[in-house]
């Protein structure tokens, strides 16, 4: 488990203290964080996280990167968000672009998925290709549109998607300085 997963440390159904337990499972012995007294087991699966490449094609297909209010320093990433019950990820990924920026979705294209373990989280990235005026919820302190040629790329994370998508429209990624 990393250092930035919330970890259990009492069950949710009987407040006993929790163990790492091993335990038979379908893939052979498999210790996890378990209920000695109930047998609940706090699986730690990843959380879907939606993450956007959006093209602005009302402002000559450049790039919408975000800094969210909540990041130290200046880091301008992708539009991401988490899915909610009874959504799919392409519903959820036109909500969360409209909500955090009230641009409109005209198309969307799967990017690929990828693993970001050091936030116990599985990445749905999409290309959107969007339209409107920009107004930022609380949630993003301010925004950068960038020519796609100019765009660089971080290697965590949604920055693999940023890539893929470079790499789809002809153009060799550019990678930020390690810091």
């Amino acid at each position: 488990m990393s250092a930035d997963q919330p970890v259990y440390r009492f069950c949710p159904q009987c407040a006993a203290e929790l163990a790492w337990l091993t335990q038979a499972e379908d893939g052979g012995p498999k210790a996890r964080l378990r209920c000695p007294r109930c047998d609940f087991t706090h699986w730690n699966n990843p959380t879907p996280v939606l993450a956007a490449v959006i093209e602005c094609l009302d402002r000559e297909g450049q790039v919408l990167l975000a800094r969210n209010a909540a990041w130290p320093g200046r880091f301008f990433g992708l539009i991401t968000g988490f899915m909610e019950a009874g959504e799919t990820p392409e519903e959820g990924i036109r909500r969360e672009i409209a909500e955090e920026t009230s641009l409109q979705v005209e198309a969307l294209q799967l990017l690929g998925v990828w693993d970001f373990q050091r936030k116990n989280q599985l990445i749905i990235a999409y290309h959107a290709r969007a339209r409107g005026e920009i107004a930022l919820s609380p949630e993003l302190a301010e925004y950068k549109l960038i020519p796609p040629e100019q765009v660089r790329c971080w290697p965590q994370g949604t920055g693999q998607a940023l890539a893929t998508w470079l790499r789809s429209r002809g153009i060799e990624p550019q990678w930020l300085d390690p810091a």
